[in-house]
């Protein structure tokens, strides 16, 4: 019998060449198009309605099967992405916390509902256009390492993989540039459907994360105070979920040196600002790690990335009595520790692990 792999198509250059290359060296490769209900009428359009199922997605099928000559189908996965990604989104705003919507969307949609619906199609392997690698050692352990390109790696958004993820998923593109899978895509007259990147938050168009939250989620902005870190009034906020730790745009209260969020208080609905030095932190608890290599026994060197584009930086991993908590002690003061975000951990090009940043900091 012939190997078949699916190959989640997006429309953009990344996933299209992904599906190139696979093609080149597997018997058969089928395509998935999977939407969220999320989708924009068209790909130059700015209306922000959502069309899953309609014209657009079929021209979308055509556009990749014409492209590609391989078997696309089209998965809707509205209520499972509604019920999964964005209610999670959600209702981490409204916990004064700040979500990642990727970390959450990997695992369960595209390496869970969509792996799932590569099977059913005879399918061994989901591949994606993330770049990212895998490799298996001689004792049968899977290990997630970094992309080969720094600035486009995504191993942070993958980071909540397990083993049985790994073993059956492929990233054609982890070895390469971002610019070389445009002259792929240049060589071979492959033409994306859109043109855009994708973006960390792909289901909110035109209006701002607040705006989004307040239509969907179905709250009310519930107006309170602002204090400085000694407790002292400043103003007046219109609803924490329009902020986020480190932002600075939006608090509008004039001061010589700009304001920055330093702690959401949901407990007395105050928002707690300061000077950008008084944002950094020696240390953060991370909780509901995901291990992906072996759970440490105790301490370990590491370097954490704190946010998607955050420069990986040097800190000692401590275990607590839970194997899904632990306490990261950064070897300089961070600022862009944000409650909510995810902390993974590497050695090397290794992905260990990652988990959810607490509000329990230890200022610096």
């Amino acid at each position: 019998m012939s190997r078949c792999i699916a190959v989640a198509l997006s429309g953009g250059v990344d996933s299209l060449v992904a599906g190139f290359l696979l093609k080149q060296k597997i018997d058969r490769v089928v395509g998935i198009h999977f939407t969220t209900g999320f989708e924009q009428a068209d790909p130059d359009d700015s209306s922000g309605k959502n069309v899953p199922g309609s014209n657009l997605t079929h021209t979308l099928l055509d556009h990749l099967k014409h492209q590609l000559n391989i078997d696309v189908i089209h998965i809707d996965c509205k209520d499972a992405f509604r019920r999964l990604v964005v209610d999670y989104f959600i209702q981490t705003y409204q916990s004064g916390q700040t979500p990642n919507p990727c970390l959450v969307c990997n695992p369960l949609i595209k390496f869970g509902v969509i792996r799932n619906a590569a099977s059913k199609l005879g399918a061994e392997e989901l591949a994606t256009g993330h770049y990212a690698r895998t490799a298996m050692d001689p004792d049968g352990q899977y290990h997630l390492l970094t992309g080969v390109d720094p600035q486009k790696d995504q191993s942070y958004f993958l980071s909540r993989m397990t083993q049985n993820n790994l073993k059956s998923v492929m990233f054609p593109l982890g070895t390469l540039t971002k610019s070389r899978v445009r002259e792929i895509a240049a060589e071979n007259s492959l033409i994306p459907f859109s043109r855009n990147e994708s973006q960390d938050v792909c289901f909110i168009k035109n209006m701002n994360y607040a705006d989004f939250i307040s239509r969907h989620g179905e709250i009310q902005p519930e107006p309170g105070l602002i204090v400085d870190v000694q407790g002292r009034v400043l103003g007046k906020h219109s609803g924490l979920h329009r902020f986020t730790v480190g932002q600075r745009r939006g608090i509008n209260v004039p001061a010589a040196n700009p304001y920055y969020v330093v702690r959401l208080d949901v407990q007395t609905n105050r928002l707690i600002v300061g000077w950008k030095e008084e944002l950094a932190v020696s240390e953060c608890r991370v909780t509901h790690i995901n291990w992906i290599e072996h759970i440490p026994s105790g301490p370990i060197e590491i370097s954490v990335r704190l946010r998607y584009r955050h420069q990986a930086t040097p800190a000692l991993l401590i275990p607590e009595s839970s194997h899904t908590t632990v306490r990261v002690c950064f070897e300089k003061p961070q600022t862009a520790v944000t409650p909510g975000q995810g902390a993974v951990f590497y050695q090397g090009e290794v992905v260990l692990g990652g988990g959810f940043i607490t509000s329990d900091f230890q200022a610096s």
